[in-house]
């Protein structure tokens, strides 16, 4: 079983149960060239809470040797290629002409994404446009759509982004899910009706549109994260685009660009954060919740991220956590925690804060599921899941930001 496999990635799921094998699995981990899914680095490993470390097949060998050594209980995927597989192998048969035919429970590439925006705002002119908001450090234009009855009077508007980590491939089918959804159910659906009527939604299904298309190349890049700009000292690329934000920036953070959460060379020195950002200071007194839909670990957070102090609406904040999660809840019973970001990971240059720090007053981060059997390998049969629960929970934080 081990040994079949020992020219295969593999993802490691390991459990320290006690400071000692805190102390060995950092030391361990910390001095190996390792892909941290759950925590983001060795030094936020705690006891009792699962570790998921994608190790290359050189490696792979050496890590279980030494984990039965110490005598630490593991579980491993033992050919992540095969998994990978599983979620683009059937990409030839996905280039649908039509919006009746488009699958929305399969993975889509960046280009087909981008189409489809076009398509809906052909197909649907009364409730979507689509404009861009700049371009990606590699030239690409970064598409917005808005969504929403057209009404002369300025509208309250909720911004919602995904795929700002480009191997969280769930995000982006939900911004599509939600779109999709909004529209269909728009004649029917009475909540939808005066959702769509009284607000504006931005939605951007593809916030870092370079690392997703690059995460669709080769399979060895399936887990790239960050954005992809060049680093004149190191050959290292990309900066993780939520640590890149103007507010407390790099304080808790990687300042090396060579981890997957660096901070960048200066706030917003990524082109993409700053389109955003430039966008929303624009908008701000328009725009009442910010929702930026992550991967994976089914919690929903909120400010603050860079400290464990309380925001000043916290109660308003909490209610509509709260109101989200019963709401998920009430599909599948899939249980959601929620909190203050800072309960979960420190970190410092979020978007979340951002958009709190400059007036936006509901401000979450989604992550949705799972909590790390698949992880960022969601298979496309739990996309219809996921996005109908989630809709469930984005609908009652936009009506909260109605009352």
């Amino acid at each position: 079983y081990l040994y079949n496999n020992r020219y295969a990635d593999q993802v490691f799921k390991i459990t320290p149960s006690n400071d000692e094998e805190v102390r060995t699995l950092r030391e361990i981990l910390g001095h190996m060239k390792v892909d941290f899914w759950q925590p983001n680095s060795a030094s936020l490993i705690c006891h009792n809470a699962t570790v998921d470390v994608h190790v290359k097949r050189n490696d792979t060998q050496g890590l279980h040797a030494r984990l039965k050594r110490e005598n630490i209980d593991y579980v491993f995927i033992s050919n992540l290629q095969k998994e990978i597989e599983k979620q683009t192998g059937y990409r030839s048969s996905r280039k649908r002409r039509s919006e009746a035919q488009y699958d929305y429970e399969v993975y889509h590439s960046l280009e087909e994404i981008q189409s489809w925006m076009f398509m809906m705002n052909t197909t649907h002119p009364n409730l979507v446009d689509v404009f861009s908001v700049g371009k990606s450090y590699e030239g690409r234009p970064l598409y917005v759509l808005q969504l929403g009855k057209k009404r002369r009077l300025q509208k309250k508007a909720v911004w919602i982004d995904c795929g700002v980590h480009a191997r969280e491939w769930i995000g982006p089918a939900f911004c599509q899910w939600f779109v999709k959804e909004a529209i269909n159910s728009y004649q029917y659906d009475s909540v939808m009706t005066r959702l769509l009527n009284q607000l504006n939604f931005y939605i951007m299904p593809v916030f870092n549109v370079d690392g997703y298309r690059f995460s669709w190349i080769t399979l060895q890049d399936r887990f790239w994260r960050k954005t992809r700009s060049k680093n004149h000292k190191f050959h290292c690329r990309g900066v993780d685009a939520n640590r890149n934000w103007k507010v407390k920036w790099c304080e808790g953070a990687s300042s090396h660009p060579c981890d997957d959460t660096y901070c960048g060379p200066f706030p917003e020195s990524e082109p993409e954060v700053k389109a955003v950002a430039k966008f929303l200071r624009k908008h701000k007194k328009r725009v009442e919740a910010y929702i930026s839909i992550h991967a994976y670990a089914q919690m929903l957070l909120y400010p603050y991220s860079y400290k464990y102090a309380t925001i000043p609406n916290f109660n308003c904040v909490e209610s509509a956590a709260h109101n989200a999660v019963t709401a998920l809840y009430s599909a599948y019973g899939v249980k959601y925690r929620y909190g203050p970001a800072s309960t979960t990971l420190v970190s410092s240059g979020s978007s979340i804060d951002w958009a709190y720090r400059n007036g936006i007053p509901y401000a979450f981060a989604f992550e949705l599921r799972d909590t790390g059997y698949f992880g960022f390998l969601l298979p496309e049969s739990l996309i219809k899941p996921t996005c109908t629960e989630t809709m469930r929970a984005v609908k009652a934080i936009a009506s909260g930001v109605l009352k």
